[in-house]
C-alpha cells in the first residue's frame, strides 16, 4: 500500500496494531535469519523511512535492534540475566491485599460464593479487538476485564469459548463499547486497568504471583511454587499459569522453565516471544547507558 494512503490512518491505533503485528510475523518466519530494513519494509509496502518510524514509535527501538530480542536464546539470557528475585518481590508486594491495588491492575478477585454460583446472575459484555499481537477476545463485568485471550493461533471462536467456559451460569452480550477504554488501557500501557478473575484459591495465589514479575524479566515455575510455599508443587503451578484468563495483563508469559525454555504457552509460544522480546528491549532502551571508561 502506498505511504501516502498509509499515513492517513497512521494517527490511529488499528494501523499500529496490524503493522506491527505483521511485522512481527514476518520477523518470527523468518526462523533466526536477519531481515535488513529494505527487506523487511518491502515485505509490508512500505518505504524504509517510513517503517521504521513507525516501528521504533511502537516498539521502542528499532526493527534490526528488536530482531535480537527476538532469537531462539533470548529466554536463557533473560534466565541468567533477569530472573526475578521472586521471593522480595512477594514479601513487599503481596504483604496484604490492599497492596495489589497499588500495582499495574485494580484487581478483584471473585468471593468464594460467586465462585460457587459459576458466574449467575452475572451480565458479561464481550467483543473482538485489534492487538500488537494480532485479534483479541474480551470480556468484562460491570467491576473490569474478566477476561482477555489471544486468537491469532487459536482462532477467535475458541477463544471465545476458552474464556466463556469459566463463567459457564452467566449471560453473554457482544457489546465491545463496553470495554473499548479497558482494552486500549491494557496494550496501551495504561494504568488502573480494573479486572474480576475467577478462580479456586490456589489459581488466584498463582496468578497473584505473577502479577509482581516485573516486565522485561522472567521466573521459573519452581521459583514460583517455593514462593507461594508449596515447593513441591511445580505441576499444579504450571497447570495454574496455562489457565490465566487474562493475558498479557497477569503476565504468564514471564513464567519459562528452569532450563531457560519458553515451555508452553496457551495462545502460542511466537506470542509469548514477541512479548518478552518487546519488554525487554524497551526496558533496555529505558536503562541509562554505561558510563564511558
Amino acid at each position: 500500500m502506498d505511504d501516502a494512503i498509509q499515513t492517513q490512518d497512521e494517527g490511529s491505533g488499528s494501523y499500529h496494531y496490524r503493522l506491527i503485528a505483521r511485522a512481527m510475523a514476518e520477523i518470527d518466519a523468518a526462523g533466526g535469519e536477519r531481515l535488513a530494513l529494505d527487506d523487511l519494509a518491502a515485505r509490508l509496502g512500505l518505504s524504509p523511512a517510513h517503517f521504521q518510524r513507525v516501528f521504533s514509535q511502537w516498539v521502542g527501538v528499532s526493527p534490526k535492534r528488536f530482531q535480537q530480542y527476538l532469537a531462539l536464546n533470548h529466554a536463557r539470557r533473560l534466565l541468567a540475566e533477569r530472573r526475578s528475585t521472586l521471593d522480595t518481590a512477594l514479601a513487599a508486594g503481596l504483604s496484604g491485599p490492599g497492596r495489589l491495588h497499588d500495582l499495574f491492575l485494580r484487581w478483584e478477585a471473585m468471593t468464594p460464593g460467586a465462585w460457587a454460583r459459576r458466574g449467575a446472575g452475572l451480565d458479561i459484555a464481550w467483543g473482538q479487538f485489534d492487538s500488537p499481537f494480532g485479534p483479541v477476545v474480551a470480556m468484562g463485568t460491570q467491576t473490569g476485564l474478566c477476561g482477555l485471550a489471544f486468537a491469532a493461533e487459536a482462532g477467535e471462536r475458541a477463544a471465545f469459548d476458552d474464556l466463556a467456559a469459566r463463567w459457564p451460569a452467566a449471560a453473554f452480550t457482544e457489546a465491545p463499547e463496553r470495554l473499548r477504554g479497558w482494552v486500549e488501557a491494557a496494550f496501551g500501557g495504561g494504568e488502573g486497568v480494573p479486572v474480576q478473575v475467577i478462580g479456586a484459591p490456589f489459581q488466584i495465589k498463582v496468578w497473584e504471583a505473577l502479577l509482581v514479575i516485573p516486565p522485561g524479566h522472567v521466573a521459573t515455575y519452581a521459583q514460583i511454587a517455593e514462593a507461594i510455599g508449596k515447593p513441591r508443587a511445580v505441576r499444579a503451578v504450571g497447570t495454574a499459569v496455562g489457565a490465566n484468563p487474562l493475558a498479557p495483563l497477569i503476565p504468564c508469559h514471564r513464567v519459562i522453565a528452569s532450563t531457560g525454555a519458553l515451555a508452553g504457552y496457551r495462545w502460542g509460544l511466537p506470542v509469548k516471544r514477541a512479548l518478552l522480546a518487546r519488554e525487554a528491549a524497551r526496558l533496555d532502551a529505558a536503562e541509562p547507558a554505561p558510563a564511558a571508561p
